[in-house]
């Protein structure tokens, strides 16, 4: 083991910039919110954050998608740091049963709408892509905004219409609206969160900020082969190497009525505990999913969490202030991404402008 590196275990740790190439445009309001002096949306629409894995896509670089951790002594890769010593820095349960981290968070814009597409289950990716993970995932919306005019929304479920033989048709047509008919339209605004599990075909519209909580896969199933901007996609991206029979059959043909869509997978927000300095909420927990959870913190003053023998993600979404790490203090500020390893019992943040905090939480 590194003594070295374990030593990093005991201080919060901040990630370098981790923007990630995808086949659709976007990533402004991922500027905005890191204050950036330019706003720009072009073909790295997504940051991920604390991510142990590589993002899927001929001609990319080869580290593509892996999260930097930047130190006073230097920049490591989180994966790097967390090999050193896996239960030290992901806790003892969680090092034993998976090695990493388990979970995969995004920050993600989108300034066209995104292919249409399906994540596989656990056991389509165990019995197909020999993955223990698949690639259940949450949507948390924090902005929108308008495109051409157009009201921000998202697509998901099959209408109650649908069947196996209407979708491989519309895709082997490439019926783009034929399948865009076959999805529930749901218009969409800051504040609304989304389960979307494996198997659920959807789509993210144009105008989306949101933050993503996933399984730690890149594994996506796409049924349009031309991107809504008209960007070809090969077929590596389309059924990921397994043929496009059995990218069918990464779907979930279960129907639904809106509301009945709408009353599986969107999720209402629950207030944990609150006082005058402090609101936490839980948006996604053990009764949605044991793959993953997000709290969120709005703090006007101090709140302390103790460590549960487990490592979490607060991502700053907005504010400034202190963290109190082991009787040494941190700053924070909007657009920081700090990753707090097992190995720290508590630590406490004090607000100096009032804060927004996103805590992601890797598999229970």
């Amino acid at each position: 083991m590194n003594k070295h590196l374990q030593a990093y275990a005991h201080i919060p740790l901040r990630q370098l910039s981790n923007r990630v190439w995808r086949t659709y445009e976007g990533g402004a309001l991922i500027d905005r919110w890191k204050k950036s002096d330019l706003e720009v949306d072009g073909q790295m629409p997504e940051q991920w954050i604390m991510s142990t894995i590589t993002a899927r896509g001929n001609g990319r670089p080869e580290n593509e998608g892996l999260s930097v951790i930047e130190t006073n002594d230097g920049n490591f890769p989180l994966k790097e740091l967390i090999n050193s010593d896996p239960e030290l820095y992901l806790g003892k349960e969680l090092a034993q049963k998976y090695g990493t981290t388990g979970v995969l968070i995004k920050m993600l814009d989108s300034m066209e709408r995104l292919t249409i597409q399906v994540h596989p289950d656990k056991k389509y990716a165990k019995s197909i892509l020999n993955s223990e993970f698949g690639k259940t995932e949450s949507w948390y919306v924090l902005n929108t905004r308008e495109i051409d005019g157009e009201k921000p929304v998202v697509y998901m479920g099959f209408k109650e219409h649908v069947t196996k033989d209407i979708w491989k048709s519309h895709f082997e047509t490439q019926n783009i609206e034929g399948m865009l008919d076959c999805l529930h339209k749901i218009e969409v605004k800051a504040g609304d969160a989304f389960m979307i599990y494996g198997g659920v075909p959807h789509a993210i519209g144009a105008g989306c900020f949101l933050m993503e909580v996933q399984e730690p896969t890149d594994y996506t199933m796409r049924v349009e082969k031309t991107t809504p901007a008209g960007l070809k996609i090969g077929p590596e991206l389309i059924h990921q190497g397994v043929g496009e029979d059995v990218m069918l059959d990464c779907f979930h043909y279960d129907t639904y009525a809106l509301e009945d869509a709408l009353d599986a997978w969107k999720i209402t927000p629950e207030v944990l505990d609150s006082s005058d300095a402090f609101t936490l909420k839980t948006l996604f927990n053990k009764k949605h999913t044991d793959c993953f959870g997000l709290n969120e913190l709005s703090l006007d003053g101090n709140f302390t969490i103790k460590g549960n023998a487990c490592f979490y993600v607060a991502v700053i979404y907005s504010g400034e202030g202190v963290i109190t790490c082991n009787g040494v203090d941190y700053e924070y500020t909007q657009g920081d991404e700090l990753f707090i390893s097992a190995a720290i019992p508590e630590i406490t943040f004090q607000s100096k402008m009032a804060s927004k905090i996103l805590l992601c939480y890797p598999p229970s």
